[in-house]
């Protein structure tokens, strides 16, 4: 069956400097078996499935899979799907706020042109992590234990660990682990520059550990962590992407409720169908 397909482009600077993912617009009768196998022909960091909603608050209903797995949040593919379920709308929409399904419950998005942010959903997992833990994440990432400043569960989903750094060169300096933790490492620039901190993220799966180029679902949790540690005040931005050769930039935002909104450029790149 013929299917509407999107890629696009999160995070970028400008488009080919992001994040990209894959969209299957027309979901509706695919198995999850199937989903699962088309994400790991994509071979992206994640590809998503564009669904009619099941809540009454919902705009759209969206499942997200990496290469290996499914996930109940992300958060690049939940602005790129935004994107992508707006731009295959057979009638132009007025209002800046979406709302959207997944697994961890709906989530709200807000954009302008092709700036789209997302509300920080509630961590699933939170909390100062074990020693012999941490320790394990210096051994992974070849650094000594001393260098980690803080470390802190801040899972919304994929199952990040916090890490925290004293500079933005030391996390650019890192090399990519071997560990079966998904790792989110920040460290600061220096007082004056354009972003807070650089993020490196390093996701673990079935025995597999990748660098992801730029990453909502981390500095959603990251921002929530940086800011109730009073170490960074909203709204700033941050980079993400150096070290795999990508220019990502995510603007970091807290509105009146005090909650975390995280956002940045999403641009369709490629437009067409696919069977499946």
């Amino acid at each position: 069956m013929r299917r509407r397909f999107l890629q696009v482009d999160v995070f970028g600077e400008h488009p080919f400097e992001g994040n990209p993912l894959a969209v299957v617009v027309d979901a509706e009768g695919l198995t999850t078996a199937e989903m699962q196998a088309f994400a790991h022909w994509t071979n992206l960091s994640e590809t998503t499935f564009l669904l009619s909603p099941t809540h009454a608050d919902a705009d759209y209903r969206v499942r997200i899979f990496t290469p290996t797995e499914e996930l109940p949040f992300a958060g690049h593919p939940t602005l790129g799907s935004a994107s992508a379920w707006l731009t295959t709308q057979d009638h132009m929409r007025t209002s800046a706020d979406l709302v959207q399904e997944c697994e961890v419950g709906l989530v709200e998005i807000r954009h302008q042109d092709d700036v789209f942010s997302f509300k920080a959903p509630p961590l699933m997992r939170s909390g100062t992590a074990d020693e012999h833990v941490v320790a394990e994440a210096a051994e992974a990432l070849s650094i000594h234990r001393s260098s980690i400043i803080d470390a802190e569960w801040i899972d919304n989903g994929p199952g990040w660990l916090g890490l925290l750094l004293e500079s933005a060169d030391e996390v650019l300096a890192l090399t990519s682990p071997t560990s079966g933790l998904s790792l989110g490492v920040a460290g600061a620039y220096p007082p004056g520059s354009p972003f807070a901190y650089e993020v490196r993220a390093f996701y673990s799966s079935h025995g597999i550990t990748m660098e992801d180029p730029v990453t909502g679902s981390l500095n959603a949790s990251l921002a929530q962590w940086m800011i109730a540690s009073g170490r960074f005040s909203a709204p700033y931005r941050v980079c993400q992407g150096k070290a795999v050769g990508r220019n990502g930039v995510v603007s970091v935002d807290v509105d009146e409720g005090g909650d975390v909104w995280v956002g940045g450029n999403v641009a369709v790149c490629v437009s067409g169908e696919v069977d499946l």
